[in-house]
This record gives C-alpha cells, structure tokens and sequence, in this order.
C-alpha cells in the first residue's frame, strides 16, 4: 500500500488513539517505536510524531534520525514530537511555570495556512505537557496561540512540517478531527480510501494467493475476532477453512450448542468438539490463578492438536489476532517493549503442529473488525458481544473449579445477562460478568438460616480493556438482577456489585 500514515511511537498513553483517529478518516495508519523507523518509507505518504513521558532536555530523550522524513514528506509533531522539531532545529525548549493540563483555547490564529482552515478561533483543545516551546527556531512559523501558550501551532517555512503543543487524537479537542483532516488529506494528500468493503476485498484476494488450494484451520471462540476471521476465510477459500469450537466446560450458559447452531447457519464447516469433563478433571483441587490459566490453556491445546490431526494435509493455522496485539510499544523508560499477547483462542501452540500462520485481522483495531464483520453481513449477536475471557468461567470462580459451581455462576451470568439485554442496557457496557466468590455469608430464606454462596456482579466501559471504568447502573435494575438471583439460583443467598475501576483493580478478578 503506498496510501499510508506512519507514526512514530515515543511512548505517549494517546499513541494509539492518533491511529485510531486517522483510520476513523478512512486513512490506514501504521505504528512503529520511534527508535525503529522503517528503512523503506516509499510507502508512507505522511508522518506523525507522538507524545511522550521525556522531556527533550534529558540527558538521553528520544531522538530518532529524521534526516529522510523532514523536509522529504509532510510532518507532523504532537506534543513532545512538536517541541522534539522545535529543540532539535534551533528552538528553545524549558519548563513550564506551571503544568499545562487541560482545556485550552486557540485564541490567536495567524494568516491563512491550510493546517486550520475551518478551524474556529477560539476553538478547544487539549493540553498535557510539563515543558513549554519557549522560542521557535529560526526558519519556523507561528500559526497559532493559546492564552497560556504562545507556541501552540507552528510550522517550518518551506516544508510540510507542523508542530502542535496540544493533542488533536482526544475528545475533548473538539476539533481534532479536522486538523488531522487538514494535514493528512489536504496538504498530504492521502486518499480516504481505507474502508471495511475495501478491506474485505483486499484481504480475500492476498489470502487466495498467500493460502492457494491449501486447507486452513482456525479455533473458534465464539468471540467477534475469531468469528469475523472465519468469515473473510470463508470468502477466500471455502470449504478449505475447518472451524474447531472446543467447549471447555466453562463457557456460559447454552452457549456451546447456541454459538455453534449461529456458525453453520453461517455456513462455516465447523467442528463443535464437548471436552469439559476432560477440561475438569485437569482442573480438579487447583485453586491457584495462575495455574488454572496454565491447565485451561495446556488441555486447550492438547484438544485442539487431537482435533487438527483428523484434518488430513492442513497447512496453516489462523488467529483472530488483531493489530493492538501486534504493536510494538515503548515502554515509560523510553525502551521499546515487545507487546504480543498470549491470551488468542489458539495462543501459544507448540512447534510440533508445523503449521503456517495466516492472520486476516492483523491490520485491524476492535472497532474495525466490528466494522468489517457487518460489512459482510454478519449478526449483531456475534459482533456486538461482550468479550469474553479465553479461560472463561474457570478465571471467575475464585478458587478451585467444580462442576457444581460452574452450573451455579453459568445461571447467575445468565440472569444479569439477559437482564443487561432486557433492561437495553447490554450495549452501554463494554463488558459484564458474575464472580462466584470463595465464602459463604449467613441468609434467612423464609424461616430458615441459610449459609450460601456469594457472588459478585461486574460491568465496565471501556474502548480497549486497558483502562476501564465501572458502570453506574440503575439502582432499580441491581434490584431486580439480585431478586432474581437470589430466588432462583439455589445456593446464593447475596449479590454484590463491584465498583472498582482499572486501574487500580483488574476487570477480571483472577
């Protein structure tokens, strides 16, 4: 592709977020760590450069080679990208008096530049930095200010080359959008041609000539990354693709033979294969997080090697990997950090298998593959989904693992579940789940003590699952939920809601 936005990670919380608001143009975007710029940049059309935690007066800050970029392609600097121009070119670079955080205005626009056309003056944005450009070097221009800050928007004469102080990818500059707009698709002049149906056909076209006549195997979740893999898979090669959907014995309640029913009338060639007394019996007396982890995903993968074995000369394995799980990010001590996760549906198989990776969402963040899958016409009820952790039910009962307390949390998720749907509150929440907590709690049911189990409710919004905030839900509706809980799950006597947020709690609670 030679329509593409390279940005240069310097370690920035919002890194991810600048490539999110490019893609929401319609634009593809690529993030690389700052110190590991690609040698062929034929393929990017503009560059981006992050925030950071550094600040360029350190002893060591960040400090890529820009040599073939500035001047050479249009680029922009954000926050410590723009005072990293600034210091490194002549300018001058010092602490603020106070931290500049928060809402800011543009209360001075200068001339005409094509960076803040239609850009309102006086317009929001958003401030985060603890140093300040004191003085712009020689050969740059101001464009714009702030009351707090004089050297909010520059550029340098001559070249493409902007720096803003604040950061445009946030919310809450309001029009953020509309700068990136202004550099990327007017003075860069990317095309906005990156879209779900063209994505769809692109990816079926490289999968028919990566796969060829070749059979592909692919482990199914029952989750939207897995499902809208399968399906692009399905639209490359047919029958070649064999689904395996392993029930664990911890999934939720029908889910098995309900996900499977929605996967053949997909028209996937799916497998379903019923291993939970296998996945029990390993899991019997472990009470350990960790090691539940490790047992769940070491019978996963003996399951799944069983199964792939009867499908005779299969060359490739698939995974619903998605781009978040393939960036390499810089870590708060300015190194770069390798961030491959290991929770896919068929993460970590070993050597033996000799099987080819094919990854068809590799490219994509969750919203995108959400995007993509309804572009193919798939069912709300699997892209709109909650996520679902790879261990299941085993990492949301504290303690060991029972069939009887698996049934016991299967009806409790349940009755909050289809309470979340009836009450439309379903697709407020990021994500929601019971706990079955490892104590009893003293009950009166009619005249009799009772001394039953406890379990607690969670529910969270979130856009990645790296921070997460809990969900002020109605008190009417706990209310209900609890009830009904209470009344028809024999062996509860108390629910609790859990209001803690990530960070400093988990959303899971193993």
């Amino acid at each position: 592709m030679q329509n593409n936005v390279l940005i240069l990670d310097f370690g920035s919380q919002y890194t991810q977020l600048i490539a999110r608001r490019v893609r929401e143009l319609n634009i593809y975007s690529e993030i690389k760590p700052y110190n590991k710029v690609p040698e062929d940049l034929s393929q990017f059309k503009a560059v981006i450069l992050s925030g950071s935690p550094h600040s360029v007066r350190s002893e060591e800050p960040p400090h890529p080679d820009l040599s073939n970029i500035k001047g050479e392609k249009p680029l922009l600097g954000i926050c410590y990208g723009a005072q990293y121009l600034a210091h490194f070119n002549g300018g001058n670079v010092a602490p603020s008096a106070t931290r500049e955080y928060g809402r800011a205005n543009l209360t001075t626009i200068q001339g005409n530049d094509a960076f803040l056309e239609n850009i309102s003056e006086g317009s929001q944005v958003w401030m985060s930095h603890s140093d300040t450009i004191k003085q712009l070097p020689e050969n740059a221009v101001l464009l714009a200010s702030t009351d707090d800050v004089e050297n909010a928007v520059y550029r340098f004469k001559g070249e493409n080359t902007y720096g803003i102080q604040f950061h445009p990818e946030v919310y809450h500059t309001k029009e953020g959008t509309r700068l990136l707009e202004n550099f990327l698709v007017n003075i860069a002049g990317l095309e906005q041609d990156w879209t779900p149906d063209a994505f769809v056909e692109t990816t079926v076209r490289e999968l028919q000539g990566e796969i060829g006549d070749d059979k592909v195997i692919l482990g199914l979740s029952g989750g939207v990354d897995s499902s809208v893999a399968a399906i692009l898979l399905n639209k490359a090669i047919g029958n070649r693709l064999h689904c395996i959907f392993v029930n664990n014995g911890l999934l939720r309640k029908n889910e098995f033979e309900t996900v499977l029913e929605q996967y053949k009338g997909m028209g996937l060639n799916v497998k379903g294969v019923d291993a939970s007394a296998r996945f029990l019996e390993a899991l019997a007396g472990e009470s350990e997080p960790e090691k539940k982890r490790k047992i769940i995903g070491r019978v996963f993968i003996d399951v799944f090697d069983d199964e792939a074995h009867q499908v005779e000369n299969a060359k490739w394995l698939a995974q619903g990997t998605i781009y978040p799980d393939r960036i390499e990010s810089v870590s708060a001590s300015g190194g770069p950090s390798a961030t491959i996760k290991s929770h896919h549906n068929v993460g970590g198989l070993p050597d033996y298998m000799k099987l080819k990776i094919v990854e068809p969402l590799k490219l994509l963040f969750k919203d995108e593959v959400r995007r993509v899958g309804a572009s193919m016409g798939m069912p709300t009820g699997i892209l709109g989904r909650h996520p679902f952790p790879g261990p299941g039910l085993g990492i949301r009962i504290l303690g060991d693992i029972t069939a009887e307390k698996v049934s016991i949390l299967q009806e409790v998720d349940a009755i909050f579940i289809e309470g979340l749907k009836k009450w439309g509150l379903y697709d407020k929440v990021w994500q929601a789940g019971a706990m079955l907590l490892p104590v009893n709690s003293v009950g009166v049911m009619g005249d009799e003590r009772t001394y039953e189990k406890c379990v607690a409710l969670r529910a969270v919004e979130s856009t990645d699952g790296m921070t997460a905030d809990w969900v002020n839900l109605p008190y009417e509706f706990l209310q209900k939920v609890s009830n009904d809980i209470i009344n028809k799950v024999k062996g509860v006597n108390r629910v609790v809601y859990d209001i803690s947020s990530k960070p400093p709690a988990t959303i899971e609670w193993e």
